[in-house]
């Protein structure tokens, strides 16, 4: 969910995205970065906000783990930098010196784990960098409890008197409640040259990059701060983050889709990908899930506990309740999938209906066909994949069974219970099932049989 920038950047600006951390407190095999919110990489939601803006070039610093990351990071246009020891934030940022060799704009560095800072934030601190020539400008934030992160003590004009670790302020600047996010804007040259000159002498031995900001103040220059909202810079170190940030995500995803036209029945239940796109005039019952590359049109309902991935609901459609479209299904206008359908790269026809209890699959179904219950379509027999046509019109009965590839023609019939595994011309009745025979009493006799065979044990 992209929040577009109503400003653009004043010059040319490069991005260091910082992704070499070890992320042990998630306990996965996945590299950290690479965990999903909506549907879409961390770093990739970061990576493409900030492709909104044009940077000149991105770079992504990379320590353990990165041959997960490498091909990820590449597909988007972005260069490798690797951090080979964890020395620090402000040492992470230093490895992407040799891929800005000779670019004189701006740079921003940035956390791969910090995924969700919009662009027009990162457009304002860089206007910042170019209003009265700060060295630095760091981005600030004002959370609801400021616990224990950093503190900028800065005037009311932003420019920065002071930044510290909650472990060395006094009371007075615990009080404050502007905290320091960690993002931090200067002109290459700027970066580069501070950089070099922070110290580790800290408890860690590392080098932070905050510490550029003293630096710059020792050498009489100041530095400012603007000013983020909070769950733009939520960091994620873990699982509960995880989830807590996918949760903000989706509650920010929800006003967008109703603020822009459709009703949620209960809000909080429903849940989207990152690329979901609701029309106008849409009703979602409470349950409903989007996987990636769902398509809702203007007008469509779609009940409670459907899930739909990869898929085109038209004009008007309904789907579900408990109704599931993987991808490549799509729904023409006024199409209806009900309780227990289940499509898959199909096609369901203008006005056509499969009400409950069908699978179509590597299907064409015709404009105003009707499907009826447990209707299958078998398209594979454990090697290929085979094409099920339906015409317009065409009447399936109810538990059929439609062997592929076959086709079915406009305007026929298919009589309930019939496993078809030749076509049908069009406006032709198959019935392709046993003979029904009747046997006369023979079911009470069964049950006088069946009733003294009991009554001896």
């Amino acid at each position: 969910m992209t929040d577009a920038a109503d400003i653009s950047p004043p010059g040319p600006f490069a991005a260091v995205i910082l992704a070499a951390g070890k992320g042990t407190r998630m306990k996965s095999a996945r590299h950290k970065v690479m965990h999903p919110i909506a549907g879409k990489p961390m770093l990739g939601h970061l990576m493409d906000e900030l492709a909104t803006l044009e940077p000149a070039k991105t770079v992504v610093v990379l320590g353990a783990g990165r041959e997960e990351v490498e091909p990820f990071v590449e597909a988007r246009g972005a260069v490798v930098a690797v951090q080979q020891e964890q020395l620090g934030t402000g040492h992470a940022v230093l490895q992407a010196r040799e891929a800005l060799a000779g670019f004189d704009g701006m740079v921003l560095a940035c956390f791969g784990d910090v995924p969700m800072v919009r662009a027009r934030t990162v457009a304002l601190m860089l206007h910042r960098l170019q209003a009265d020539e700060p060295a630095c400008v760091v981005l600030g934030f004002r959370p609801d409890d400021p616990a224990a992160y950093g503190r900028i003590i800065a005037d009311a004009s932003g420019r920065i008197e002071k930044m510290v670790e909650y472990k060395d302020a006094n009371d007075e600047e615990r009080a404050v409640n502007l905290c320091n996010s960690g993002l931090i804007a200067a002109k290459a040259e700027d970066m580069f040259a501070l950089l070099d000159r922070v110290g580790n002498d800290n408890a860690q031995g590392e080098y932070y990059l905050p510490d550029m900001v003293m630096v710059a103040q020792a050498d009489g220059r100041h530095s400012a701060v603007i000013e983020a909202e909070d769950w733009e810079v939520a960091g994620i170190n873990s699982r509960a983050e995880l989830a807590a940030v996918e949760r903000a995500w989706q509650d920010r995803k929800r006003a967008e889709v109703m603020a822009d036209g459709a009703s949620l029945v209960d809000p909080a239940t429903v849940w989207f990908s990152h690329d979901t796109e609701i029309g106008r005039d849409v009703t979602i019952e409470p349950q409903a899930r989007f996987g990636p590359g769902a398509r809702i049109a203007d007008g469509a309902t779609i009940h409670a506990f459907s899930h739909i991935e990869g898929a085109s609901v038209g004009p008007g459609c309904s789907v579900g309740p408990y109704a599931r479209l993987r991808p490549g299904a799509v729904m023409e206008k006024g199409a209806k999938v009900g309780n227990f359908v289940e499509m898959k790269k199909a096609v369901l026809g203008e006005g056509a209906k499969a009400s409950h209890l069908t699978y179509l699959g590597d299907a064409t179904v015709g404009a105003r066909a009707n499907i009826g219950a447990g209707t299958i379509t078998c398209n594979y027999d454990g090697f290929f994949k085979y094409q099920t046509e339906i015409g317009a019109g065409a009447f399936i009965g109810s538990n059929s069974a439609l062997v592929a590839p076959v086709k079915i023609g406009d305007g026929a019939i298919v009589g309930a219970g019939s496993v078809v595994t030749k076509d049908v011309a069009a406006d032709a009745l198959a019935l392709a099932r046993g003979e029904q025979s009747a046997k006369p009493g023979w079911a009470q006799k069964f049950r006088d049989v069946m009733r003294k065979k009991k009554a001896k044990k």
